[in-house]
């Protein structure tokens, strides 16, 4: 053995490294050295939460292209000549099951890799819920149930994201009812809350609430059964979880909100062109501003409304982000943590 080869092996023993495990050393060497810690001597990387990200984003892509072959006229267009009421060949089943099965591969690729990746590097992935982060143990102590972990941290890890998605899409069918169909923008997001459109306006905002309330019930077993949080002391104690969670499930309104009113101050005052996506803005905007209406917010040609739009969104959010820690209100005892 060369002496080359002697100090790459000592090299290896010093950093705790085994020939298996060599392939996680250089994942880990690609992330930052700053790393969150968590309980249990575990941690969450920061770029953990991006890659998380850019995964849940190409798995949202993939369940849009799903859907979309649905919405597609021409799928559901009828003759109008001769020649139209000649049967062509459906093409629409075998697209959207690819669609379909590279989702469900992308979602189980993810729970394999963060299956071997996590232990060997003392990683803990993580679930954002708001108020509260759920974070998924990877400890040795933890190996019996690891797999099943990570595909449940997986999966759920997407449902937020399209909860997300969803909860965006309501906010604007809600804000933009007396928009008509011609807008494409606004076509798109009915065809996706279709079965909630002539619902009333207030029980449409109550849905992200409910919604993540409700599943925070149902989930709550599970994280229990894989040791993620302490069961609750009583059923009171657990519906107030439940209430905290689902407030928190209106934190995922305020990048919409912010990039709205964005959008809007700056074609305001420079002009984008007639593009569809402008009036859709323009329209959200004001739609959503019309509760500050009374308040005389415009001088000469300036408009302050988003501005105050965007602080009273970024004011809002702070509180609520910061809610279980407020020590005079004692929040903090009703989250399983």
């Amino acid at each position: 053995m060369s002496d080359q080869d002697t100090a790459k092996d000592v090299w290896l023993e010093r950093a705790g490294l085994t020939p298996v495990s060599f392939s996680c050393f250089l994942c880990g060497s690609l992330l930052p050295i700053r790393k969150k810690k968590i309980p249990n001597n575990r941690y969450v990387p920061a770029t953990m939460p991006i890659i998380d990200f850019i995964l849940n984003l190409a798995g949202l892509l993939l369940w849009l292209n799903w859907l979309a072959i649905n919405f597609d006229p021409l799928a559901r267009a009828t003759a109008a000549t001769l020649a139209g009421t000649l049967r062509k060949a459906d093409t629409s089943a075998p697209l959207r099951s690819k669609f379909l099965a590279a989702l469900l591969g992308l979602l189980f690729l993810r729970a394999v890799i963060y299956w071997f990746i996590c232990p060997a590097m003392s990683l803990s992935p993580s679930l954002g819920l708001g108020v509260i982060d759920v974070t998924f143990r990877s400890d040795y102590l933890y190996q019996k149930f690891l797999l099943s972990s990570m595909l449940i941290f997986s999966i759920l890890s997407f449902a937020v994201t399209l909860a997300i998605f969803y909860f965006w899409c309501i906010l604007l069918s809600a804000a933009n009812s007396n928009i008509p169909d011609n807008d494409p923008i606004q076509k798109t997001v009915r065809q996706h809350v279709r079965w909630i459109e002539r619902w009333p306006r207030s029980v449409k905002l109550l849905l992200p609430f409910a919604i993540t309330a409700l599943l925070w019930l149902v989930l709550h077993p599970v994280f229990i059964k894989l040791a993620i949080v302490p069961s609750a002391k009583s059923t009171t104690q657990l519906f107030q979880q439940a209430v905290l969670i689902g407030i928190g499930s209106y934190l995922s309104l305020k990048y919409l909100l912010v990039g709205i009113f964005l959008f809007h101050l700056l074609n305001s005052y420079v002009y984008l062109g007639n593009h569809p996506f402008w009036g859709f803005i323009n329209a959200s905007a004001h739609n959503l501003l019309a509760p500050l209406s009374w308040i005389p917010l415009r001088m000469s040609k300036v408009d302050f409304a988003p501005l105050l739009g965007i602080a009273l969104v970024f004011l809002i959010s702070e509180f609520l982000s910061r809610l279980p820690t407020i020590e005079r209100w004692n929040i903090h005892r009703y989250l399983p943590f």
